[in-house]
């Protein structure tokens, strides 16, 4: 009964999917769950793989799934995903069973300190009370359910974990007197919940409203400002914060950066100039300086490109950061202003603002007539600096597509994954060099296309089965793009996409840790080879027949676009693989970012 209530009442608060991993003093909660017919149930060989395919599911339904576990390292295994929901916002709901009290630091078996075990890394902890049949006890209890989703939906979103002890028998035994005859009648609202399954409590989740002052002052120096930016970094409800940024960008007729992970990148964007391949042309440090801008609108976290993230600390200037979260984003130290504000609000509330200002004024003709008007930082007229960003996104395009023709480099292989993506589809990317040739150089294109990936921490752990967690939360195929370290990390991934979602994996196989022959360290040999590309000559057709998937290999462009057609069409999960060479894909990128010369 006690489990029943726990899950009936986070069903209430809007928990849908349920994941575990076998074990037994989690029984009760398992139990409950099966027994729930508003619950998906999703059983997972190992916690590690749950926790993170959970994490998926929250990334992209924007609900947290509950991950039910058994006592001792089951609950340990849970930390990197925990970790990442924390670092990547999502929400992330943790029902860890545990012994009972008095079996705790005294050599009973699986027993381990459970209690505060994820630190600061979780919104919320909550020791759970021992089960009782009172009906105080089950009020609290549900009390609890509705706190622990509304906590892990709060600003930021992220992971809370309850901890339940739970003492034998564990199965769903009749114990004589366990239960008082007639319980269930005298307590209802305790044990059967409110009526038309409404919450014990509804909680509201606020969303930070903007402050009306410094808007005001913001769309006063937009109005004044010809040399602007609009940064939309990585979000993690890209879906509400994208169009927030396109909003800003329109309003102000500033270019907008959009990191591959903004929600701003894809889809349409009418009277946008929306720049793509910043990082390719921002490696050069005198384009940079042409391009300094004088006021930046930055929304989300700190973008994926170093090369941006050089831009933006060299600017200084006015920089404002607008963000609904309590977690800082601005590791530059660069922001003179720091709005915790909603985004999309803050963007709807800034038009508003200039829409009135420019109205009280007369309109701005008089600042645009003849482009006259000339901007403090370049002294050009106002008109040449959307130009430059032009000019610059053209000469990118050209170079990449230069290299694009033959046999793929993996910077083609990101921009081939979007280019066959069908409309509404999802790309999941892993971390590493995925995260970052995507946004190098997959384009902005008016496809609607949503993009996620695990950027909290950036490890590469957990990675296919997030991809499929990410499907399992939405609807549409989902494209996943991985390296080949990362795949071997997370191979139990590949029966969570077998079993519970559709994933297409793109798998980047270029033999090794190919992030590492981008630094210095790629010069020190013989160390470099083994302890640090770490070549390991896996054939990853037998990884896709242990799991039962289906497995390509392709060289060229035209080849993925051909195996992608074929996948998406068949439907299911599987596997296709472009075997790269890791120096010829750093030669190959060098060479495009050498060839972009705007002087």
């Amino acid at each position: 009964m006690w489990a029943g209530v726990l899950l009936d009442e986070l069903a209430r608060a809007g928990v849908r999917e349920v994941v575990l991993a076998p074990g037994y003093r989690s029984a009760p909660l398992v139990m409950a769950a099966a027994a729930d017919a508003r619950l998906r149930v999703l059983t997972h060989l190992d916690e590690r793989s749950a926790a993170f395919f959970a994490l998926g599911v929250g990334k992209r339904a924007r609900r947290p799934a509950a991950v039910i576990t058994t006592s001792g390292t089951a609950v340990a295994n849970l930390l990197p995903a925990v970790v990442e929901a924390s670092h990547s916002e999502a929400p992330l709901l943790l029902l860890t069973a545990d012994r009972p009290h008095r079996l705790r630091g005294a050599d009973a078996n699986q027993a381990i300190d459970q209690t505060g075990i994820f630190g600061g890394h979780v919104r919320d902890f909550v020791e759970a009370a021992p089960p009782e049949a009172a009906a105080a006890a089950l009020l609290h209890l549900r009390a609890l359910a509705a706190r622990a989703v509304a906590s892990s939906l709060g600003r930021p979103a992220g992971p809370v974990h309850v901890n339940l002890p739970f003492a034998k028998p564990l199965a769903p035994i009749r114990v004589p007197g366990d239960i008082p005859d007639g319980f269930a009648a005298a307590h209802p609202l305790a044990v059967r919940g409110r009526p038309e399954a409404a919450p014990l409590t509804r909680i509201a989740v606020r969303r930070p409203a903007p402050p009306a002052g410094p808007l005001a002052e913001l769309a006063a120096r937009v109005r004044e400002v010809d040399r602007g930016l609009i940064v939309a970094g990585p979000s993690p409800e890209p879906e509400r914060d994208g169009p927030a940024a396109k909003l800003l960008a329109a309003a102000t007729g500033y270019p907008l950066l959009p990191d591959a992970l903004s929600g701003a990148r894809f889809g349409e964007a009418e009277g946008v100039l929306r720049i793509g391949g910043y990082d390719i042309f921002l490696e050069d440090a005198p384009t940079r300086e042409a391009l300094r801008p004088e006021l930046v609108l930055r929304l989300g976290a700190s973008p994926t490109s170093a090369n941006l993230l050089s831009l933006l600390e060299e600017a200084g200037g006015e920089q404002w950061v607008i963000d609904a979260g309590n977690r800082w984003k601005d590791h530059l130290n660069v922001a003179s202003d720091y709005l915790r504000a909603d985004a999309l609000a803050s963007a709807e509330a800034l038009c508003a603002a200039m829409a009135a200002g420019s109205a009280r004024t007369g309109g701005d003709a008089a600042s645009t007539a003849a482009g006259l008007e000339r901007s403090g930082a370049g002294n050009e007229p106002k008109e040449r600096w959307p130009a430059l960003w032009r000019r610059a996104r053209e000469a990118a395009a050209r170079a990449v597509a230069e290299a694009s023709e033959g046999e793929l480099f993996e910077g083609a292989v990101c921009a081939q994954v979007v280019r066959a993506a069908p409309p509404g589809s999802t790309v999941f990317v892993s971390s590493s060099m995925p995260v970052r040739d995507l946004d190098a150089f997959a384009f902005p294109c008016r496809k609607p296309l949503l993009v996620h990936g695990n950027r909290g921490v950036s490890g590469i752990d957990g990675i296919l089965s997030s991809a499929a967690g990410v499907a399992a939360g939405g609807e549409g195929p989902v494209l996943a793009i991985v390296g080949d370290l990362a795949f071997i990390h997370d191979m139990n991934g590949l029966l969570s996409a077998r079993e519970h979602a559709e994933v297409i994996f793109v798998l980047v196989n270029n033999d090794g840790g190919g992030i590492f022959h981008f630094l210095p360290i790629r010069d020190f040999e013989p160390a470099f080879t083994r302890h640090f590309a770490t070549p390991h000559g896996l054939d990853f057709a037998n990884a896709a027949a242990l799991y039962g998937l289906p497995h390509e290999r392709v060289r060229t462009r035209a080849e993925l676009g051909s195996s992608l057609e074929r996948a998406t069409a068949r439907g299911g999960s599987g596997i296709i693989e472009v075997e790269t060479d890791r120096e010829r894909n750093r030669l190959c990128r060098q060479a495009i970012y050498e060839a972009v010369d705007l002087r």
